[in-house]
């Protein structure tokens, strides 16, 4: 990555609640090659047109600015953005801007034994894959139709590319895989994962979310400790991607993470933004507040008008998303909308 660039304390973004805001997560596209229930309806979504979703060239400009400005992680997202055209393409142009320290890509496996070299060689070092069963069939069931053989080729290639760490993120749902937490904890004593176990979020009007459903942070702790004490790390989070709270099973190779939205949100410490793959600008994950520079890019504006428009958004970054209740009734982008 190229590095070298060093922003000065005035252009750093911080928010009014004394927030550092240095992680931006760019979704390309609202496309998936799988239909996971908690990430869209039964019933599929509307997709974005050609010309509504963002150009390569304007998110560079977007992550060059936003680098300028004070970020210096970036997590490429989607729907899964490996199913866009040139994707390893704009992953090598972003390792190449000035002030990027971490670059990432989340994606749910499918296409990376196909991709992951050559992703390696476009800068890419690390990688969350989403994995929510270990269990073939269940896994079919719970993507509606996808092959976990396939994801685990994927993650093969990565290691065998030199792509580490490799996070496999786990959504906690209550009498779904529930009873595949210890399994999921035993991959790390074999193998560096780290696997992160995130509790089950209500994002969407049509998602299978109910409090019942939401497995807390506490009780998939206490499953794990069954079987073995878990030992925090030092530092306790994840440098890189701030919210996991990070733990080791005595001996093992990897780590297991824990990312509590919904029974202790990590709100005071937030320190990302979201673009959306139609230009959208979210300050919180759980809010349908968003600011549109799609339309400030294609109206021909300087980049001082896009400082100001993302200073006006980092100003109305809220201290914490409130209740789930709250969240349900105002965050009606599913998943695949926003970003993962």
């Amino acid at each position: 990555m190229a590095g070298g660039f060093s922003p000065s304390a005035m252009n750093r973004l911080i928010d009014f609640h004394n927030r550092r805001i240095n992680y931006l997560r760019i979704s390309i596209t609202d496309r998936c090659n799988l239909r996971c229930r908690y990430c869209m309806p039964k019933e599929g979504i509307s997709q974005f047109g050609h010309a509504e979703i963002l150009g390569y060239e304007e998110v560079l400009r977007l992550s060059a600015l936003a680098l300028k400005k004070g970020v210096t992680k970036i997590r490429i997202t989607g729907g899964e953005p490996l199913v866009r055209k040139d994707a390893v393409q704009l992953v090598h142009q972003i390792s190449q801007l000035s002030g990027l320290q971490d670059l990432s890509i989340t994606t749910n496996g499918i296409l990376l034994e196909e991709f992951a070299p050559a992703l390696f060689r476009a800068g890419l070092r690390r990688v969350n894959v989403s994995m929510d069963s270990l269990n073939p069939e269940k896994y079919r069931v719970i993507t509606r139709g996808g092959d976990l053989s396939r994801v685990w080729a994927g993650i093969k290639a990565a290691r065998l590319a030199g792509i580490f760490p490799i996070k496999i993120n786990v959504v906690a749902i209550a009498g779904f895989n529930d009873l595949e937490i210890l399994e999921f904890a035993r991959l790390t004593m074999e193998d560096p994962y780290q696997v992160r176990f995130i509790e089950f979020m209500p994002l969407g009007d049509s998602i299978e979310w109910s409090p019942e459903r939401c497995l807390p942070t506490g009780e998939i702790k206490r499953r794990i400790e069954t079987f073995s004490p878990l030992i925090p790390l030092e530092n306790g989070t994840n440098g890189h991607d701030g919210p996991a709270r990070l733990f080791k099973l005595p001996g093992a190779a990897g780590e297991v993470g824990f990312i509590s939205p919904v029974s202790d949100h990590f709100c005071g410490s937030c320190n990302r933004l979201r673009l959306t793959a139609d230009g959208k600008l979210k300050t919180c994950l759980f809010s349908d507040e968003e600011t549109d520079l799609k339309g400030l890019l294609r109206s021909g504006c300087s980049d001082e008008e896009l400082e100001k428009k993302l200073d006006e958004a980092i100003s109305t970054k809220p201290l914490r998303h409130g209740s789930m209740a709250a969240v349900m009734k105002r965050c009606h982008r599913p998943m695949v909308k926003i970003g993962g």
